[in-house]
């Protein structure tokens, strides 16, 4: 690893600013004078709009414009918002549904956009909102998977979207006929939110005929591609901006209506418009998560190896098509289908549903999450129920290390694993020799204390292919640009530091610019895991770029040929001179020069294949049976990421992934009553883990490093929550287990788990 990174714990040098509170997030870098936007949204969940009437709230104090459906409409803005379909079992594509920036004769889900509010202020835009009359006339409301009991959109009855399959399910059938043991099993995968700690928001400008939107997202070049299209324009016209970004986790990644809505406004008034939206809006209108239902069947021979894997799934969409929606509960679930396993037989149909909600898509592992879940609760399941140590049924299956590179079922080649050596290291630094001990004196207070385990593994996605620039400025300073975009994870820290790391230049004289369509011209975002190790490798390109040409100019100017001239890693050699220049100083002499060519330098890099991180996770819970309140007790996280740049920013992303699995399984959920209404609509519903509900989690690594990137990396952003959910959620059904409960599902909150016992406490012996 010495090449390819230092792996030294560097702390994050952003973090001061973000601290000292002199972030720039959306709501801070507004040009002065920028005009207030407010959405009138849906009050209810399905309803025809007989009549709207704007003529008040357009004559209200401080009001610059009250714009509908028909407005868009009538000022050349007709396209809906774009989205990726799903593959579906006949070869074709899911459904293709027009999902509207504004609502267009129907609403479909609280929260939807009816009417857009420009003012001078935010109160006069939410009074103008007040003023507003709407007539609607109320439909049946859609909130079951696969039970119709109205259309949403027209020439779809059924209300399906989406139809996938993946594996052969007559040879599934056939292997699960022949298994010495079958299971079946049903799992619920919860709603969750994103809730992000910075609320959507952005401010949008017309400058000397360009749009300029500034948003808090994940990448700029969606956006600006999207934002082409809706407004006819060439791409050249579109300049989109990140400032600094409170968290993103997937749900930022997309172009939401309110943006475009911004840019139509700013176009009309010729004036910068604002939004920003606040903690209920966001609830809302932001995309939701998960959301899913299973029905598996497992088979086993009479050596206890898995013979065959049948998974059917409905998954909710929502209301509409978001940006990768329909992919997430199929085409990237199938990524890790099968997870660690050697299970040559396995089969996964998934049906995508429109309901009377808001839009789902990406969250924290968009697919791996929930099949590394599903997955791991089968196994765990399957340890109880046929009476064998989960551990070593996991082992029994696991892909051994002389079978990689591995072809899973569903298409992925696995470069490397050693995935018993990481579990047995897992079980060391849990201790789990001594939990049998922990168990008994938890019995002797009267809780129920148990074990959970996940083995997870991911695939990493989004475009294998980045772009570098490196500009040498006046004054020795470097700026970096770079195609991926910081939320939270320190990029500024970890770009700086590998190229220093590769090329000798100080760090604290390099600067990273990213989120600038105009500064950078290509880029794929931050998303799936793909950041570090996609950007690092168009880094390598970069450097190897400038290694030869600075060379190449020296050997030049000192007369000498090229082959006389090397460098390593540091300084410049040149045979027979005692001279070792580096890189700021090569560059300050082509400067003098004259040599503007050799200041900047610019390389795009496509990694060879996909990395798979993996790790084990165990959890410790205890339940206090007297109220169901289940309490966290230690927490061991093994991870093999391959060689790492920085273990610290690692670990803190692996804490953070971990408490949003844990939220997940212990107490968040959304709910909406029959009627499409959103219960869990403010912090005071909807409840997220705090440190009190979160032990200090051990943290080690086991690298296998990659053979699909030359720095041997795996990306490590979203491993967290891929093994944190069925690791708590396993943990708090071994406790459970002695009091006879056998299935349960997520969140494991006191009441249902109160319940739980009660039910099972009254069935007979």
């Amino acid at each position: 690893m010495e090449k390819f990174g230092r792996s030294q714990p560097v702390t994050r040098v952003e973090d001061h600013r973000f601290v000292t509170g002199q972030g720039g997030y959306s709501d801070d870098v507004v040009p002065e004078g920028a005009l207030y936007a407010f959405l009138f949204r849906a009050a209810v969940a399905h309803a025809d709009i007989d009549a709207l009437d704007l003529t008040e709230a357009r004559d209200a104090p401080g009001v610059h414009l009250v714009i509908a459906a028909e407005d868009l409409r009538a000022g050349g803005l007709t396209r809906g918002l774009s989205a990726v379909r799903a593959p579906g079992r006949d070869g074709t594509r899911g459904a293709e549904v027009r999902y509207p920036l504004l609502a267009e004769g129907r609403v479909r889900f609280v929260g939807e956009p009816v009417a857009l509010i420009v003012a001078e202020t935010l109160d006069a835009a939410r009074d103008a909102a007040e003023r507003i009359e709407i007539e609607l006339e109320d439909r049946p409301v859609q909130m079951t998977l696969g039970d119709p009991v109205t259309e949403l959109h027209p020439g779809l009855p059924d209300n399906r979207g989406v139809d996938y399959l993946v594996g052969d399910p007559q040879a599934t059938r056939a292997a699960l006929a022949a298994s010495a043991h079958a299971l079946r099993f049903e799992v619920s995968d919860n709603r969750v939110m994103v809730v992000s700690m910075e609320p959507r928001g952005c401010h949008a400008e017309w400058i000397d005929g360009r749009l300029h939107l500034s948003m808090g997202g994940q990448g700029v070049w969606g956006p600006k591609a999207e934002l082409a299209t809706l407004f006819d324009l060439p791409p050249e016209a579109v300049r989109v901006t990140h400032p600094d970004v409170g968290g993103g986790f997937g749900m930022k990644a997309k172009l939401y209506p309110e943006y475009a809505l911004c840019a139509f406004a700013a176009r009309m008034l010729q004036r910068p418009v604002r939004w920003t939206a606040d903690r209920t809006e966001s609830m809302l209108s932001d995309n939701g998560a998960r959301d899913l239902t299973h029905v598996v069947e497992m088979g086993f021979d009479a050596d206890l190896k898995i013979t065959a894997y049948h998974v059917k799934t409905r998954f909710n969409l929502g209301a509409y098509n978001s940006n990768f929606g329909q992919l997430i509960q199929s085409h990237l679930f199938a990524r890790v289908l099968t997870g660690v396993y050697d299970i040559t037989t396995a089969c996964l149909e998934a049906e995508g549903f429109y309901t009377n909600t808001t839009p789902t898509d990406a969250y924290r592992g968009a697919g791996r999450p929930e099949a590394n879940y599903l997955l791991e609760r089968c196994l765990s399941y399957a340890g109880r129920e046929l009476g064998v140590d989960e551990f070593e049924l996991r082992r029994r299956n696991f892909i051994p290390p002389e079978a990689f590179p591995y072809d899973t079922v569903s298409g992925e080649c696995y470069d490397v694993g050693a995935f018993d050596r990481l579990l047995t290291r897992a079980e060391q630094a849990a201790d789990r020799a001594g939990f049998a001990a922990r168990r008994a004196e938890a019995e002797a207070r009267g809780r129920l204390r148990g074990l959970g385990l996940c083995y997870y593994i991911e695939s990493i996605l989004g475009d294998p292919s980045e772009t570098a620039k490196v500009e040498f400025m006046p004054e020795g300073l470097v700026n970096i640009y770079v195609g991926t975009q910081s939320n939270g994870q320190g990029h500024e820290t970890v770009y700086a530091r590998f190229l220093s790391d590769q090329c000798g230049i100080p760090v604290d004289r390099i600067r990273v610019i990213q989120g600038d369509s105009d500064r950078i011209a290509t880029g794929g975002g931050t998303g799936g895991s793909r950041s570090v190790t996609t950007q690092n490798n168009a880094t390598l390109a970069v450097v190897g770029q400038m290694v030869t040409a600075f060379s190449a100019f020296l050997a030049e100017k000192m007369g000498v040929p090229p082959e006389e001239v090397s460098f390593d890693d540091e300084s410049f050699r040149i045979k027979g001179s005692n001279a070792a220049p580096d890189m700021l100083d090569v560059a300050e002499m082509a400067r003098e020069a004259g040599r503007a060519d050799l200041l900047v330098h610019e390389q795009s890099a496509t990694l060879p294949g996909r990395s798979y991180p993996n790790g084990a996770h165990l959890a410790e819970v205890e339940i206090d049976p007297d109220t169901g309140a289940v309490r966290l007790e230690r927490y061991t996280v093994v991870d093999d990421f391959g060689n790492m740049i920085n273990p610290l920013l690692a670990e803190g992303q692996v804490h953070g992934g971990v408490v949003q699995g844990i939220g997940q399984a212990l107490m968040e959920a959304v709910h909406f009553d029959a009627d499409g209404q959103l219960l869990s609509a403010s912090f005071m519903d909807y409840a997220l883990p705090r440190a009190a509900d979160v032990p200090m989690i051990g943290f080690s690594v086991e690298p296998v490093p990659s053979l699909n990137n030359p720095m041997g990396m795996k990306g490590c952003g979203e491993a967290g929550t891929v093994g944190s959910m069925a690791a708590a959620a396993n943990a708090v059904m071994d406790a459970l287990a002695a009091r006879g409960v056998r299935r349960a599902d997520m969140p494991f909150t006191p009441a249902r788990v109160w319940t739980l016992l009660q039910d099972a406490a009254a069935r007979p012996a």
